[in-house]
């Protein structure tokens, strides 16, 4: 499964628009306010539907149970190619729950997404998929297909060309928020052993995020990582970057991510959710890649710079023996 690189000089496809409900009306969050049809919770709505859904559409309703965020933005044929069904029996799914058609049910995923998904929501369809006794295994398990699944449709182009723009780069900015600001630390932690310019970001919140991004122009790259639930204030930030010319490199879930329109490359990791704690064993393996295959370009450079750290760590005792 290739995934794709788009550049500023090429068409970026507009962001998907909220689907339209019954007559072709679009449904606003306040009708909806992130519940299904009658006012029932989505997930409640498809888990009473499970005992009377064929085959397919039960895969379909165990997809969408767990994997809410990719659900919102795939189509109904990416949905019936994700999980081996028709498009048509997509459709079908829809109207058994009682929506209008495909257009209407995604539309309630978006807002569940974008509403519902709390972390209380996260531990109840964590317990529907896994008994108490099975956590370890199911999270250690998930995790390791996260990385299986990353590695396996790694666009290297993509990869390739990521590098290259980090090491053209004027500056590098960084930016990671809520749960993916560990991952933004831990690539700045590194970067820092290998360039002069990096600059982290601390999303402090508001307009402080533009304030560090005041300067950034066409020969500068902003490296953008964001995970389901997807914050608005990295999307923004990106699509600043992008209009000031800046090369963009989104480390996100998917090419359906909300970064994806705004970046020049899109750099993709699994983070499927086994529980209320997000997945980033695979997305902080794929900036692991990144660090390691930039060393390896700077060896000669990176390797006079760690003799140096190594000389002054022993002289101030840095590390215990």
């Amino acid at each position: 499964m290739s995934r794709s690189v788009q550049t500023n000089h090429e068409a970026r496809p507009e962001r998907e628009t909220a689907a339209a409900g019954p007559g072709g009306r679009e449904r606003s969050p306040e009708e909806t306010g992130g519940r299904g049809i009658q006012g029932c919770n989505l997930i409640d709505l498809i888990e009473e539907a499970m005992p009377r859904l064929s085959k397919g559409q039960k895969q379909i309703a165990r997809f969408i149970v767990s994997h809410y965020e990719r659900a919102a933005y795939m189509t109904a044929s990416a949905l019936g190619a994700e999980v081996g069904v028709s498009e048509s029996t997509v459709v079908r799914f829809s109207t058994e729950l009682g929506f209008s058609g495909y257009p209407e049910l995604q539309a309630q995923i978006r807002e569940t997404v974008r509403v519902s998904l709390t972390s209380v929501e996260r531990i109840h369809a964590a317990n529907h998929r896994m008994e108490e006794g099975e956590i370890p295994d199911h999270i250690l398990t998930q995790d390791a297909e996260n990385v299986r699944a990353t590695l396996e449709h790694m666009d290297r182009e993509a990869f390739e060309r990521a590098v290259d723009m980090i090491l053209r780069a004027r500056n590098i900015y960084i930016l990671g928020m809520r749960s993916s600001a560990v991952l933004a630390q831990f690539m700045s932690y590194y970067f820092e052993l290998l360039f002069d310019n990096v600059r982290l970001i601390h999303p402090a919140g508001g307009s402080e995020i533009f304030e560090h991004l005041m300067k950034v122009r066409q020969d500068d790259v902003f490296i953008a990582i964001s995970f389901p639930r997807y914050t608005t204030g990295i999307v923004n930030a990106a699509e600043y970057a992008s209009k000031r010319g800046a090369g963009v490199v989104a480390i996100t879930d998917s090419t359906s991510s909300p970064l994806a329109p705004h970046a020049d490359v899109t750099l993709t990791a699994r983070s499927d959710m086994a529980s209320f704690v997000d997945s980033l064993v695979a997305p902080l393996s794929l900036i692991n890649a990144i660090v390691a295959y930039i060393g390896r370009k700077k060896q000669d450079e990176v390797t006079e710079t760690l003799d140096r750290l190594e000389q002054v760590w022993k002289e101030y005792h840095v590390y215990t023996k």
